[in-house]
């Protein structure tokens, strides 16, 4: 145990406490917009050659996959160990369902929403999710200006007497909140984006069993240069409908790619279940509740931020009680209403993203805690030297 809120795991080589030790130059500009999981680097360093895969000439050269799956371009290795590992973790039910591949989640939101959204209305159907919701649905709902679908803001304030689609996020992006539907009207259909349900980030509290759920390797293992994602889907119409997406917009997905992300996800399988091996999940969880901890008592010392309290949970991956340790910090200034927290942070060069693009106000910002180690020492550094107006004699 790390603490009291670690979850069976052991702690990293880093202190648990505020960065004294390292020695970059901390007058440099620190990017924690992004949710760049280069945390993760360290792990995959470390095990070498495990996930190495060789190409030859003339290996994947036909549009289809070898596998009878209703999605005809997945991988059947793909399909093989993306249920493997849903089932070593227990975060999702995927006997019965059918699994649709994406170059990444984001274009599987569009994907879902073009299949759920009915064609025989005069209007537009409306996409909402509870503020704060995750800053890209906005975007993605209304870039291409479809006449299918529309965003309408907040779940909270939405009228139930007429269709929508509810995007739930669950643990929540920015806040790591677990999320359930807001609206709950008798013509809605909902998308379960559960990029961050995997064990590092919050307890495995049951199987999730959703109608359409949305999981991406980027943030659960790191890999979001693969540009992987994929969805369980129940209502076989559905499955195809995204699959016609797909078909439409990229006639399917790198081959490639499919088949590294196989291989990764075995090898998180493997460590999960092999003694051997360093347990990807542990030694993840054990970076998070690191990091956070040291952030918990920076932000106490300073006195002028608040931050997100999770309850302890049960986890049945790691078979005991955890804190959630979210992949991005939720931070409030405690300034008045007014307070622009995003700007105060740049003035110290910390770049990072308003609560404006998540619906919520001035005083949020959200920061990515997967950087770089050195880049988040550097980041604690900058933000214990921040005073604000409740700290000035």
């Amino acid at each position: 145990m790390c603490g009291t809120d670690g979850c069976l795991v052991k702690c990293s080589s880093v202190p648990c406490a505020t960065p004294k030790n390292d020695t970059k130059d901390t007058s440099i500009t620190i990017n924690l917009d992004h949710g760049d999981p280069t945390m993760y680097e360290s792990y995959w360093r470390k095990m070498g050659n495990k996930c190495d895969i060789t190409f030859n000439g003339d290996d994947s050269l036909s549009y289809f996959a070898n596998g009878k799956s209703l999605c005809w371009f997945l991988e059947s290795k793909l399909e093989e160990q993306i249920k493997r590992l849903h089932n070593v973790v227990g975060n999702a039910i995927v006997d019965k369902y059918y699994i649709v591949v994406g170059t990444g989640s984001s274009q599987l939101m569009q994907a879902a929403l073009y299949a759920l959204s009915p064609t025989d209305q005069l209007e537009p159907i409306s996409v909402v999710s509870a503020t704060p919701f995750y800053s890209s649905y906005p975007e993605v709902t209304d870039f291409l200006k479809s006449g299918l679908h529309k965003w309408a803001g907040d779940a909270r304030t939405f009228e139930k007497n007429r269709p929508y689609i509810e995007f739930i996020t669950s643990p929540n992006n920015p806040d790591g909140v677990i999320r359930e539907p807001v609206v709950n009207g008798n013509q809605g259909k909902l998308i379960y984006d559960l990029a961050y349900y995997w064990p590092q980030y919050t307890a495995i509290t049951s199987p999730a069993n959703h109608d359409v759920m949305l999981f991406t390797i980027s943030k659960c293992t790191g890999h979001a240069g693969s540009r992987i994602g994929w969805t369980l889907v129940k209502d076989k119409e559905v499955a195809r409908k995204m699959t016609k997406f797909m078909e439409i917009s990229t006639i399917g997905v790198s081959k490639e790619a499919q088949l590294r992300a196989a291989k990764i996800l075995e090898v998180v399988s493997d460590s999960c279940l092999d003694p051997k091996m360093e347990n990807f999940f542990e030694y993840s969880q054990s970076l998070m509740t690191d990091r956070w901890q040291r952030l918990r008592q920076v932000v106490m010392a300073n006195d002028f931020f608040v931050l997100q309290k999770y309850p302890l949970q049960y986890c049945l991956f790691t078979k005991d009680f955890c804190e959630s340790h979210p992949a991005f910090a939720w931070l409030i200034c405690k300034g008045g209403e007014e307070e622009d927290c995003q700007k105060l942070l740049k003035e110290h060069k910390i770049h990072t993203r308003s609560g404006r693009r998540f619906g919520s106000d001035l005083r949020n910002v959200r920061i990515s805690i997967l950087s770089r180690d050195e880049d988040f020492n550097i980041f604690l550094k900058k933000l214990m030297a921040i005073r604000g107006p409740t700290n000035e004699n």
